[in-house]
């Protein structure tokens, strides 16, 4: 009987050995074999992405890292998922399995900051040159794309402005010329959108933010397309990334109820959007909920559904009002990082965006990143209502 993936999360990985409702922690650094036959034959099956039930050294993970790479492939709908200790160690994963000197990296100019400091700093370092593009424009996508072409690398939506681009076109586009494509999947999960089931060769995901749920583990993803496994494979080998067994299973009890909380998220995110579109003091709230918008359309053509991250612009010539109207929030922490259970909200400073080519606020605009928790919306609603007063 095929299950939907809301009875797969909460069923998947039982520990039947030990009759528990999950698996164990299992920590090892040495890992025992019967005879060097048995350890030279887990060692090929690991090499071909076979599933085992065991590695042969603790420093590839343990049996309950493999229990979350098992969901986490299932929900991911991808050949392999690769588990690192941040999300941003993902992203580094990503990028430096597939790039070497001489190649070039098409990149969305919306992305993390700390990704662009890689892209731009590090790896230029290493003469791979990263290339910017519009992600409001395709066109200038395809304009970029040279014959050093090895990667594009999306964002989706923006950091912190939240542009939506048509995944579809750029994943044909890429695939005609043979250039391998990579997407930061974190603001909708794989719960809302799977990309390797698009056409991607590289889905990130910060498993920090939902995946965990709780705001107590650092933890990433990288699902792969069969095309790419061998060499991410073989970088995440040398390289030593791994995710620590108490890690991996914080993150399978955060995914147990991952349904249940985007779904809220989402459902108290779209309330209180409602009322911000009546405040005069909110020039412009980013994120997908005008049905005329061409973010909308563009969400809506790949997602099943909508987070609980947003940014919102006020329009303000006195920078210090806006300050007191995040500090005096009472029900939303102060703090980075998001996708826990509680609601945060946070002044983007335009050194925190990164150097943006093609995205800038207007004069006397502040950008302010929320991020809806679980909390009732209507006490959210109010602490906002609150605050607001003192933007002047």
């Amino acid at each position: 009987m095929s299950k939907s993936i809301k009875t797969f999360l909460i069923s998947a990985e039982k520990d039947h050995l030990n009759k528990s409702a999950n698996p164990a922690i299992v920590r090892a650094s040495t890992v025992y074999f019967k005879s060097i036959q048995e350890m030279q034959k887990l060692q090929k099956k690991i090499g071909k992405g076979i599933k085992t039930n065991y590695f042969d050294y603790g420093r590839q993970g343990s049996q309950t890292s493999i229990a979350l790479q098992n969901i986490l492939k299932e929900l991911e709908q991808s050949y392999h998922v690769f588990l690192t200790q941040t999300g941003f160690a993902a992203v580094a994963l990503a990028i430096m399995s597939v790039c070497r000197p001489g190649d070039e990296i098409v990149i969305s100019d919306c992305v993390y900051r700390p990704t662009q400091k890689l892209t731009s700093q590090l790896l230029k370092e290493f003469n791979v040159k990263a290339i910017w593009y519009d992600p409001n424009s395709f066109d200038d996508l395809k304009k970029k794309v040279t014959k050093k072409t090895k990667l594009i690398y999306v964002e989706n939506p923006g950091s912190n402005s939240f542009e939506f681009q048509d995944l579809g076109k750029i994943v044909s586009f890429a695939k005609r010329r043979k250039i391998y494509t990579a997407i930061d999947n974190t603001w909708g999960t794989a719960y809302f959108f799977k990309p390797i089931k698009l056409g991607f060769d590289l889905s990130i995901t910060s498993a920090t933010k939902y995946y965990s749920g709780h705001s107590d583990v650092m933890a990433g993803t990288l699902a792969v397309s069969k095309k790419v496994y061998k060499k991410v494979w073989w970088y995440n080998h040398l390289s030593g990334y791994r995710l620590s067994a108490d890690d991996a299973y914080l993150v399978i009890r955060g995914l147990r109820t991952l349904s249940l909380r985007l779904e809220k998220h989402q459902e108290n995110t779209l309330k209180i959007i409602k009322w911000m579109t009546k405040q005069k003091k909110i020039t412009k709230i980013l994120y997908p909920y005008k049905t005329s918008s061409k973010e909308y359309k563009l969400w809506k053509k790949y997602y099943s559904g909508a987070s609980g991250l947003l940014s919102i612009i006020i329009k303000s010539k006195s920078k210090s009002s806006v300050y007191k109207f995040v500090n005096s929030l009472k029900l939303f922490g102060i703090g980075y990082s998001w996708g826990g259970y509680s609601s945060l909200a946070v002044y983007n400073h335009p050194v925190e965006m990164g150097k943006r080519h093609f995205f800038n606020l207007e004069k006397n605009c502040h950008l302010i990143r929320i991020h809806i928790g679980l909390e009732d919306p209507n006490d959210l609603i109010n602490d906002l209502k609150k605050s607001l007063k003192y933007i002047k």
